[in-house]
């Protein structure tokens, strides 16, 4: 699923993979369909920057109205590994029936990173949206060319005590996926709370898998959901509240500025994030700031 990630940083390696990328793609699209089987691939599939390979649909599920897991074979199988870093997505290239030109956008995979053999992406079809219609319309057995790793958020374990990781709709993938890292990883210590914010009780995705690291991890795991379209057999009782990710909400649920050692991530639709943390220029703050946060304690995904 796409993340709020960088456009500039985007538009630089689009611009440097361009030539490179579409002439591989090209090739392969229409005079080796199978090339990435033909040669062994290493254990860790991506590195750093190019990766200029493809993957091959095992499966697709449906999640929701409007969203599906797609599993995608590594190269090598079982004996791969994605070898992608913490808070890292893939850029990648598709070419939808019908057009003249590849769509390229970002996904953030949201299984674990060491999982041998493949990949997931949640990836929501928007309306008119040129690659999230064409990857639902994949079926198993169908390829998505990965063009380049884009790398997030260096993370080090324990660097933080305590950080706060903002969600709003499809923005929840690189927050899920860095929860994921930190909690799966023994050595890392680090407190999490998650704010999570969607239009209806269907779009809170990853739901279960929140649900279960709160239960594994009481004293360091902590998640707030809110629902600004609640439907009529709503309830609160069931941890989730309706509205959306306000001000107040957040001065309830963190500890304020004084608290030391702590991280803000944020990730979600344009307007939630400038609400959060401002338009980038002179004039109104955004919430965080009101709150007391300075903005070198805030990263955007």
């Amino acid at each position: 699923m796409a993340s709020a990630l960088n456009h500039r940083l985007i538009a630089n390696t689009v611009t440097v993979l361009a030539v490179g990328g579409l002439s591989t793609y090209a090739a392969s699209r229409y005079l080796t369909p199978t090339a990435f089987a033909d040669s062994p691939e290493p254990k860790k599939i991506f590195g750093m920057g190019p990766a200029f390979k493809y993957v091959r649909l095992q499966s697709s599920e449906t999640i929701n109205h409007n969203t599906k897991r797609l599993r995608f074979e590594l190269p090598g199988g079982e004996s791969s590994q994605s070898g992608l870093r913490l808070t890292s997505a893939l850029l990648t290239l598709s070419w939808p029936k019908g057009n003249w030109v590849p769509v390229i956008r970002p996904y953030t995979p949201v299984s674990k990173l060491d999982e041998p053999g493949y990949i997931d992406f949640f990836i929501k079809k928007y309306p008119n949206g040129r690659s999230s219609t064409h990857l639902h319309s994949l079926n198993p057995g169908d390829s998505l060319f990965i063009l380049a790793t884009l790398p997030g958020f260096s993370w080090t374990a324990n660097r933080f005590s305590h950080i706060y990781l903002i969600a709003g709709g499809a923005g929840v993938t690189p927050i899920y996926q860095l929860t994921q890292g930190i909690l799966d990883n023994p050595a890392d210590k680090t407190k999490i709370t998650v704010v999570f914010g969607v239009n209806t009780e269907a779009d809170l995705l990853l739901r279960s898998e929140f649900n279960e690291y709160k239960k594994r991890f009481p004293d360091r795991f902590d998640i707030h959901y809110t629902v600004s379209r609640p439907g009529k057999d709503f309830s609160s009782n069931e941890g989730v509240r309706s509205g959306y990710v306000t001000k107040e909400l957040l001065d309830e649920v963190m500890q304020g500025p004084g608290e030391k050692d702590t991280k803000i991530f944020v990730c979600g639709p344009p307007a939630m994030e400038t609400a959060l943390v401002g338009p980038g220029g002179k004039g109104e703050k955004g919430i965080l700031a009101q709150l007391g946060y300075s903005k070198d304690s805030i990263h955007r995904f």
